[in-house]
């Protein structure tokens, strides 16, 4: 396992078990950990790693098959994206507990990770997080449908525009660059077997699945870990009524919700949502 362990401006490549990591680490700190989700890259959390480095060490990523990232070599499934997660971690050098920040798909591999190796995680920030109930998009229910997931997947601009629009309450974000830049993601010759299996393996045309969902709440309730989950309350992806069953099952966490908010409120919301968390981690103690 090879890494260059330098911070880096700008997305950079490193080698993880012989497989490209693409991700971007800047600042001096604790660490923290910026996990987007299912299809999309470290894009999404470009204004919190530029605001959150200012006092950490902010690692985003492309998880694995996704953006510049290479895919696994076994199918793409939760648990082997926390251990790739975890193997990029060890290969940047974060030996600390990290702050754990996650979006969506990304929400629900951090708390993976941190079921599976509680040692590496000092706290846990849900944004709009898979994993609290079954309601999902059609859009991604419908790829569970094969060969329909297939025709879906196929690459296009009107798609494309379509899901960003989607994703943002507030169009004004839905910009050119971003059009671009998920175009080009998704023209990745492993996005769609990625996104299929992914979607396999978490849910049907019914909506996502309870099992994986239960068992993974209770350990997380369990947990010994600070958790603060936020949704947006004009989500189209997942729906705010998820943030009441995440209160019910992690009846320790803290929540918010973001008025006027599609699926990305670190987006949406950049400074708000920036001064939520930080406030969130300086009530914490700092752990490791």
């Amino acid at each position: 396992m090879t890494a260059s362990t330098g911070a880096t401006e700008e997305p950079a490549t490193v080698t993880v078990r012989g497989r490209a990591v693409r991700c971007r680490v800047s600042g001096q700190g604790p660490p923290v950990v910026l996990l987007h989700g299912i299809g999309r890259t470290l894009a999404d959390f470009a204004d919190q790693h530029d605001l959150l480095a200012r006092d950490h060490r902010v690692v985003s990523l492309d998880l694995a098959g996704h953006g510049g990232s290479a895919p696994l070599d076994e199918p793409h499934t939760l648990p082997a994206l926390a251990r790739a997660t975890a193997d990029c971690l060890d290969a940047l050098g974060v030996q600390r507990p990290a702050r754990l920040v996650g979006n969506s798909l990304g929400g629900a591999v951090a708390m993976r990770l941190a079921v599976d190796d509680p040692n590496r995680v000092a706290s846990l920030v849900l944004v709009n997080s898979a994993g609290f109930g079954a309601e999902v998009t059609i859009a991604l229910r419908l790829l569970a449908l094969r060969p329909l997931g297939r025709l879906l997947l196929r690459p296009s601009r009107a798609v494309t525009r379509h899901t960003e629009r989607a994703l943002f309450h507030d169009r004004r974000h839905v910009t050119e660059a971003r059009l671009a830049a998920a175009l080009a993601a998704a023209r990745r010759p492993q996005a769609a077997r990625v996104m299929l299996e992914l979607v396999g393996s978490l849910g049907t045309v019914r909506g996502v699945a309870p099992g994986w969902r239960g068992e993974l709440l209770d350990a997380v309730a369990r947990l010994d870990v600070p958790v603060l989950v936020v949704w947006g309350d004009r989500d189209l992806i997942l729906p705010a009524s998820h943030l009441d069953a995440a209160r019910a099952r992690l009846p320790r966490a803290r929540t918010h919700l973001f008025t006027d908010t599609g699926h990305l409120p670190q987006i949406e919301r950049a400074t708000e949502f920036h001064r939520l968390v930080t406030d969130f981690w300086a009530d914490q103690p700092t752990r490791g």
